[in-house]
């Protein structure tokens, strides 16, 4: 925020942290409910695109560029690994693995962000207590999602675990890809090309698998497409803008703080609408997961601060999950 934009009113920002607390907490209660009878990835597809168009006309409108080449290419790429890789699998999970469970893997993102960092040219070794957290937070999926564990009377299906945790590493990887790509568009007119690229390539994955032949959209719920509908205005409209938002006027360890609140919030709504089982299990997971990532984010982030002592103008993370 600069010198002469006003400062917000403290309502409006604890308002604008409980809505991304809370709307990027039920995504996954709203996946979990829209695939019930709407294919995974055809729902996504279709989610994104419209998503991706509103927000894209609602741009223009206001006047922004229109993307350029480089930018539609490089957010093309973006968007098949965090819109394919990331939403398209965890829907695709979400068919077997409760919605709550999904959210606790979920958690380990930053894991995921701080290990492909690592991986990635010139990038940045971890400390030793980035190491210790990392260990923490897959001792802590290990322990939700091992196939000997249970979640009520039911196994944790491993198919559908191992696909959230592909989609951690997907995501992870499109999120770095982001800070290189240049010159990057504005955050709005990226997301939206972002949505618009990525729900082409879902398309491709659902023509693949047949979704779009076998799908019938009056043959799906009523419940399945208010889900629908609450993940494109709601879920990617209003969550994105929030976040945006508060990424101008808070501090991007304070805005991370989702990556804490969001599986709570997952686990109470899959309890409280769903029915899904908890258990002392469960909360034990959880606290472990949550305690890797403070660990790595809040060290994550010393780094970063030392980083950009050095080197100015830091780069806007990518929110973990929408």
């Amino acid at each position: 925020m600069t010198a002469t934009e006003k400062k917000p009113a403290t309502s409006a920002v604890i308002l604008a942290f409980a809505t991304i607390y809370v709307v990027w907490g039920s995504t996954y209660l709203g996946i979990r409910v829209a695939v019930e009878t709407i294919p995974p990835f055809a729902m996504a597809s279709l989610r994104f695109a419209a998503a991706g168009a509103i927000l894209l006309a609602a741009l223009r409108f206001q006047g922004a560029a229109w993307p350029t080449p480089r930018q539609w290419r490089d957010n093309a790429v973006i968007g098949a690994f965090l819109l394919l890789g990331g939403n398209g699998l965890v829907a695709w999970a979400e068919q077997t693995v409760p919605s709550g469970v999904t959210a606790l893997l979920i958690g380990v993102q930053p894991v995921f962000m701080v290990l492909t960092e690592w991986a990635w040219p010139k990038g940045q070794r971890p400390n030793l207590a980035m190491f210790v957290g990392m260990a923490l937070g897959f001792v802590g999926v290990a322990w939700i999602a091992a196939p000997w564990q249970t979640v009520g009377t039911q196994r944790i299906d491993i198919a559908g675990a191992l696909a959230v945790l592909a989609a951690c590493a997907l995501w992870a990887i499109g999120s770095i890809y982001s800070r290189h790509a240049k010159p990057a568009a504005p955050p709005f007119v990226a997301a939206a090309a972002q949505m618009l690229c990525g729900s082409v390539a879902l398309a491709s994955v659902a023509l693949i698998r047949g979704e779009f032949t076998t799908f019938h959209p009056l043959a799906a719920s009523a419940r399945s497409w208010w889900a629908f509908t609450y993940l494109v205005l709601v879920g990617s409209l209003v969550g994105f803008s929030t976040f945006v938002w508060l990424m101008k006027h808070s501090t991007p360890a304070r805005v991370s703080t989702y990556a804490y609140v969001n599986p709570i919030v997952a686990v109470f709504l899959g309890w409280l609408i769903l029915k899904e089982p908890v258990s002392a299990r469960t909360f034990f997971g959880a606290g472990i997961i949550i305690a890797a990532v403070a660990i790595v984010t809040t060290q994550k982030a010393k780094a970063q601060h030392a980083a950009a002592a050095q080197t100015p103008g830091p780069a806007q993370p990518v929110p973990a999950r929408r």
